[in-house]
């Protein structure tokens, strides 16, 4: 999937130039096939790994492997010495991203008790996965993509038990709330990274290295990554097709609980992006790094929401909607932010020019 830059729309390929169509029609798509197509969803459930149907994993591993391959590894280092980054990060991501679902699921969902706790549940799921392609399309800092995504997957393994112990059970009784039960391992989250993220970044670090030793890094960048970025676009297009095929019945047969679910997701991924937007604009970071903090803390990992919530309460339960209508808004959200960043881009660019000729 290639970058893509404010002033070099009309440059840039049919595929990426109407990626929201494209978006958009695979939306609809796998909607009307998981409505009309008999036993599709039996079909494409019918081979799990770590919970999540096969097409879903094999479309995610796909989609993240050019876009890891794209990582100049060796520039790492600069990034985690960053603390303006790591440390706003690591705020967004597990204090103020989980507090926020909390509070909007209870304000706007009082009385209904599953969606509520199913979108707690999806705030808790720091995203490690699709965020990494809005990122690059959004000519973020692939290195401290990478980096801030390894962060929340560790996090992930040590804290999603915690926090959903403390936000379903503690936090509800200290109020006088409703309390919920919340049974997951470890291990299994700990697979989950190991599947979406180990696999596709090991594949990345492998392609560049041995890449780069055989032909060189210019052709490595130049010949290679073009042809291996549309692989990401199909595979991103494909993986949500099926997703959308799978939940295509339960979304557009309960049509008025999609829509209460839905808003507390678009109240908080508006939040989320906005605000740590302009927190990495207040700490000084540069544009990339900015849109990388934004987008790793405006996302979720709905695979493991939506994984946690079936095996805890059932295929057809309200808290598995939640999370399946997570990325029915997350996915159109996001590509919209994509647009507004590179449009904030220029006032970056402009902003830097004008401080430059202030200290001269």
């Amino acid at each position: 999937m290639t970058s893509v830059s404010p002033g070099a729309v009309g440059k840039l390929s049919t595929l990426d130039r109407f990626l929201p169509v494209w978006i958009a029609a695979a939306m609809v798509a796998g909607l009307l096939a998981g409505r009309w197509i008999p036993g599709l969803n039996t079909v494409l459930s019918a081979v799990r790994v770590d919970g999540i149907s096969l097409p879903i994993a094999l479309g995610l591993l796909v989609m993240m492997y050019p876009v890891l391959a794209k990582v100049r590894y060796d520039r790492l280092a600069a990034v985690t010495a960053d603390r303006r980054l790591l440390w706003p990060s690591l705020v967004l991501n597990w204090l103020i991203g989980p507090a926020l679902m909390f509070a909007l699921a209870w304000l706007l969902l009082p009385g209904l008790p599953e969606y509520r706790t199913g979108l707690i549940i999806v705030g808790l799921a720091r995203c490690i996965a699709m965020v990494i392609i809005w990122n690059d399309l959004a000519c973020g800092d692939r290195e401290a993509a990478a980096v801030l995504v390894a962060l929340n997957s560790v996090f992930q393994v040590v804290m999603f038990g915690v926090l959903g112990w403390f936000y379903l059970v503690v936090l509800p009784g200290w109020l006088g709330l409703p309390q919920a039960e919340l049974s997951v391992s470890a291990w299994r989250i700990a697979k989950s990274v190991l599947v979406f993220l180990g696999i596709p970044l090991l594949a990345g670090y492998l392609s560049r290295r041995l890449g780069e030793r055989a032909k060189g890094r210019a052709w490595y960048e130049s010949r290679f990554l073009p042809k291996a970025g549309l692989v990401a676009l199909y595979g991103l297009l494909f993986t949500i097709v099926v997703l959308f095929a799978l939940q295509g019945d339960q979304i557009t047969s309960r049509p008025l609980d999609v829509a209460r679910i839905a808003l507390p997701l678009l109240v908080y991924f508006g939040l989320m992006w906005a605000g740590s937007y302009a927190l990495g604009k207040a700490v000084g970071l540069s544009y990339e790094r900015t849109t990388t903090l934004a987008f790793t803390a405006a996302g979720n990992n709905f695979e493991l929401a939506i994984a946690v919530a079936i095996a805890t309460f059932g295929a057809t339960s309200g808290q598995a909607l939640a999370g399946v209508v997570g990325p029915l808004i997350e996915v159109p959200v996001l590509v919209a932010l994509v647009y507004v960043s590179l449009a904030l881009r220029r006032r970056f660019a402009a902003g830097s020019a004008l401080a430059a000729e202030t200290a001269s």
